[in-house]
């Protein structure tokens, strides 16, 4: 049988958080594993706004879009369930280049930090009962297959659905309801912007068909 969890909010900053974890990397390279054991149960949705912060900069590191993306898909499912997640051994054992990582960690929590003055309680609602936050964390969901998508080269593509998932983990954390309504809005944003990518290949796609017949 699993075992339930209660996600509770945190008094400590995120940024707090955030640089804890990482200072507390070592090695060459890391696991999704090293990094749940290390976050515990509590830390949850900690884990999913360390999943983010690669995504914060033009960085690209191998690998970590779908290790990351993966990781936030279950891990949401499992706050949505008040469970804790089952995630596959070869998404929590695939070895990530910390050489890469850490660096580009540290400059999201810089970003991070940014955000962290404004964060206070507010519009409970939104993020103070269990149902508020199964549905904020199937938003976060929703977020994590939109992060998984393979258009790692396109401007913004990875940026505005980590952002999403960032104020929605964040707003969360914090009991703060307008940053997580902040995260529904880039959520929203994500998806006009797919849609104006996908209309655009579209477009492209019969112009050429047009030249060539």
């Amino acid at each position: 049988m699993q075992q339930s969890v209660q996600f509770e909010d945190s008094s400590r900053s995120l940024t707090e958080s955030l640089q804890t974890l990482v200072d507390g990397i070592r090695g060459q390279s890391i696991t999704l594993r090293e990094l749940m054991d290390a976050v515990g149960e509590q830390g949850l949705l900690l884990l999913c706004a360390v999943a983010c912060l690669p995504f914060l900069i033009p960085v690209s590191i191998p690998g970590v879009s779908t290790v990351f993306g993966a990781a936030i898909i279950l891990i949401s499912i499992a706050v949505c369930l008040n469970r804790l997640p089952w995630l596959p051994k070869r998404i929590l054992d695939r070895k990530l280049d910390t050489e890469k990582l850490v660096p580009a960690l540290k400059r999201g929590i810089g970003i991070v930090g940014k955000l962290d003055r404004f964060v206070k309680p507010r519009l409970t609602q939104v993020t103070g009962s269990a149902i508020a936050n199964r549905v904020n964390a199937l938003a976060i969901t929703v977020g994590g297959v939109l992060l998984m998508f393979p258009l790692g080269l396109i401007p913004f593509s990875n940026t505005l659905p980590a952002v999403a998932i960032l104020m929605l983990a964040v707003g969360m954390i914090q009991r703060d309801g307008l940053v997580a309504l902040g995260g529904y809005a880039f959520l929203v944003g994500t998806k006009i912007y797919f849609a104006a990518l996908a209309y655009a290949a579209f477009s492209a796609g019969q112009g050429l068909m047009s030249v060539v017949s």
